[in-house]
């Protein structure tokens, strides 16, 4: 059976682009601000582009922020990715302003300290074992466009598997595998055959 995968149109993010990378590994996939479409689909996707507050104001208008955190207490994949990675932490500080998250992680996201931000392009991550998503690409280079990232690992649940990138002065958490949630900040579906082999893998755990 076709997995039905819902990206969840908060008003922030590449909807179109992560539509059409999930049909191509597989989904059945629909864009949609409906909260109760996403709530029983097999899969949820949560983008987002630009700044944290922004988006997360896009998220709580729309009831994202509380339909993910029913569907990971039901144990239902969810996957955040760049600023939807970021809004699933307990809050963002950009500027000298913080702003609460979802809080499905805890932690919080801050300016990378580098001489170059916006991170912006392909670099490689630093995969932990035992990963599912990251497969058969633990070598692979990934597609990154962002100046904010989470840096404290040691906030993270002991049983969370995180992959990390370096750029700059930080190793940033890249991605997270924690139950039913997986959030990457890069962007699988700007990432070539690598990205593709990733979303794939996240697809098929969803059968």
């Amino acid at each position: 059976m076709t997995p039905r995968v819902v990206v969840v149109d908060h008003g922030s993010g590449n909807l179109r682009s992560a539509e059409r990378a999930l049909a191509r590994v597989g989904a059945d996939v629909i864009v949609s601000p409906d909260v109760s479409a996403a709530e029983t689909a097999d899969g949820c996707v949560v983008p987002g582009v630009g700044a944290f507050a922004a988006c997360m104001e896009g998220v709580v208008a729309c009831g994202a922020d509380v339909m993910v955190r029913k569907r990971l207490a039901d144990d239902r994949p969810v996957l955040g990715i760049c600023v939807g990675m970021q809004v699933m932490f307990a809050r963002g500080d950009e500027h000298g302003v913080r702003t609460d998250g979802i809080g499905a992680l805890p932690g919080e996201i801050r300016r990378l300290r580098a001489e170059r931000v916006p991170h912006m392009g392909w670099n490689t991550v630093s995969v932990p074992a035992g990963s599912r998503v990251f497969a058969g690409v633990e070598d692979q280079r990934f597609y990154f466009v962002h100046s904010y990232a989470a840096c404290d690992v040691s906030v993270l649940p002991p049983d969370a598997l995180v992959t990390t990138t370096r750029h700059g002065e930080d190793d940033f958490i890249s991605a997270v595998e924690w139950r039913a949630l997986t959030v990457t900040q890069f962007h699988p579906e700007k990432s070539g055959d690598a990205g593709a082999d990733l979303l794939s893998s996240w697809v098929r755990s969803l059968r």
